[in-house]
């Protein structure tokens, strides 16, 4: 969350950041936020003047009794008792006012960064980066989700049967390139210096706050009401929290962390030929990378991540370009993004298959990730995420983009992997 700090000393440049984020009622929630800080600062002050005074009273009391001002020391205890009382509401005013300054934090996105362009949505997008080469063909391509009937890879419709929509079967080629590409994706992570982690695939409510899923997402996340857990959305989520109330030493950042996950998240009101087969699913696999960083570094960071993920899809020869997403298009805790989408040929659009964000301090206030300097300062960290990559729309533009009459021909790179070079 945005820190009380920035938003005293930067009031109005938070408040235009908010609105390119399109956040409504943001100078209203700026002004709550800067009336319950005043509030519980004025508590603060009161109490500490009567917790001084009480302490003061109290220590007192004995030299009056020695002194045999009997009379002077009672009075003194009465008055030790008002102060006491008057502490105790001031702390409940106190105690009030916190709690509700922090609800009210929870629910203000991450401020934009300037480089981030105006918008309203995806159509605004920026187009800052395009590789690879579309493939050509003779007759029509199939779509992916005929091809993995014609091959038998992957059966939509059993997944119906099973859970419902959105969980697909992965079977015999189809499951072993998906394996094939979880390693890759792991392997090159590791080569580039990530510690690789399992995480559980189950968060608590802690674990949710300190990410930013909860309050903002919650709808979207699948919640198991019994033991209050949530079936994680991506790998981001318990693996940042892993720092969640640590405070680390300056040397040991930057942290580069990476996870393969199975992910989950709800789909309300998807329909059409745009969440067809692979587009958009409630369950899929994701390879993700997460980086803990100082402030001065986390820019090189983010730079380093976004050619990392560049490389993958060059080596997997698919043709992409890379977004600078618009204002109104960030997600609500990211303060910049980058997406990766690839193209299919079959579809004939491009699928998002990563992003890349920057969240600087937004994720660490709320996780109280923090780190100590060479001079003993404790300062927040900055996060970053980014997806390395997910999985469906990989697939779908793998099979669409390399079918061919005699089969879909496997990329050089993953042949190690799935043992074969062509699907027949």
């Amino acid at each position: 969350m945005l820190t009380i700090k920035l938003i005293n000393e930067k009031t109005e440049e938070v408040i235009k950041g908010l609105e390119k984020k399109h956040f409504k009622g943001a100078k209203k929630a700026i002004e709550e936020v800067l009336e319950l800080d005043k509030e519980r600062r004025s508590a603060q002050n009161e109490l500490d003047k009567k917790l001084s005074e009480l302490n003061s009273l109290s220590k007192s009391i004995g030299s009056l009794m020695k002194e045999g001002k009997k009379e002077e020391a009672e009075t003194a205890k009465n008055k030790v008792n008002e102060l006491k009382e008057s502490a105790k509401s001031l702390q409940e005013v106190m105690d009030n006012a916190t709690n509700d300054l922090t609800n009210k934090l929870l629910d203000i996105p991450n401020m934009p960064n300037p480089l981030v362009p105006e918008g309203n949505g995806e159509a605004d997008n920026i187009v800052i980066k395009e590789g690879g080469k579309r493939p050509n063909f003779e007759g029509t391509p199939l779509p992916h989700w005929e091809l993995c009937k014609k091959y038998d890879l992957i059966d939509f419709e059993l997944g119906v049967k099973i859970t419902g929509a959105g969980f697909p079967i992965y079977k015999g080629k189809g499951a072993r390139l998906q394996r094939a590409l979880v390693n890759f994706f792991l392997d090159e992570a590791f080569k580039a210096g990530y510690l690789e982690i399992e995480p559980p695939y189950m968060v608590n409510k802690d674990s949710g706050y300190g990410t930013g899923q909860l309050p903002d997402k919650e709808g979207q996340m699948y919640h198991a009401t019994v033991d209050d857990f949530y079936l994680i959305p991506t790998a981001e989520v318990p693996v940042t929290n892993m720092y969640r109330d640590v405070i680390l030493n300056e040397n040991q950042l930057p942290i580069k962390n990476c996870a393969y996950s199975a992910c989950f998240r709800r789909e309300a009101g998807s329909y059409g030929k745009d969440v067809r087969g692979l587009n958009r699913l409630h369950q899929f696999d994701k390879v993700e990378i997460v980086r803990i960083d100082k402030p001065e570094h986390s820019y090189q960071s983010l730079e380093e991540m976004m050619n990392h993920v560049e490389g993958l899809v060059n080596k997997l020869e698919l043709p992409y370009h890379i977004l600078r997403l618009c204002g109104g298009d960030l997600s609500f805790t990211s303060c910049i993004t980058y997406d990766f989408e690839v193209y299919s040929a079959a579809q004939e659009r491009w699928l998002e298959v990563s992003s890349v964000s920057n969240f600087e301090s937004y994720q660490a206030n709320r996780l109280k990730c923090r780190y100590r300097t060479a001079e003993k300062k404790t300062e927040l960290c900055h996060t970053l995420n980014g997806s390395a990559l997910a999985l469906p729309r990989i697939v779908a533009a793998l099979l669409e983009n390399n079918q061919t009459p005699d089969g879909i021909k496997i990329p050089k790179v993953l042949v190690p992997y799935t043992g074969f070079d062509i699907i027949d």
